[in-house]
């Protein structure tokens, strides 16, 4: 929403990932998908400012996807987990950190099963971790500012309340 919002402020990072694409997602669109011998070898080779074990698979931030953005005179965009936050805060990048939380538990599960992309086994892996990282994201000093996801447009509005404020210089013109 960010990107087709503000297509000129904003640039979406895109990760490495060695898990299987799913339908509809394009290879150097929303994720780099690679093998996992690759991964590893990259990692090796400090390609990452920041790359966790998630949910049985690798998935990392290179310095390369970020400068691509930077180039561009845009704000980057990470997703990333709370593993990929600990990393980029242990990293040269002046960052500003929001938690998108799931309203609880029980609606994340929901949502998760509606997107009918995870077997049973990652929906329980997935749930576990999100315990977790519920908990560091709602921990004091981890995060900028927690934004809510019940409602999808308000939440949306939230963020970009943020963002003005952080990006002062940057018009937000609808």
């Amino acid at each position: 929403m960010l990107m087709k919002k503000y297509p000129n402020h904003f640039g979406f990072c895109v990760s490495h990932t060695t898990r299987q694409p799913r339908p509809g997602e394009e290879n150097g669109v929303h994720y780099h998908f690679v093998d996992r011998a690759a991964m590893e070898a990259a990692i090796a080779a400090g390609e990452f400012i920041a790359y966790a074990n998630v949910h049985t698979n690798i998935y990392g931030t290179s310095f390369a996807a970020v400068e691509k953005v930077q180039r561009e005179q845009k704000i980057c965009v990470l997703d990333i987990d709370i593993q990929g936050v600990q990393n980029v805060k242990n990293s040269a990048l002046t960052c500003h950190y929001v938690f998108i939380a799931p309203p609880s538990v029980a609606v994340l599960e929901e949502r998760l099963r509606k997107r009918a992309t995870e077997t049973e086994d990652k929906i329980r892996i997935r749930l576990e971790n999100a315990k977790a990282e519920l908990t560091f994201g709602r921990t004091e000093g981890n995060f900028d500012a927690i934004v809510e996801n019940d409602d999808l447009e308000e939440a949306f509005q939230r963020l970009v309340e943020l963002l003005r404020g952080w990006y002062p210089e940057r018009e937000f013109v609808e």
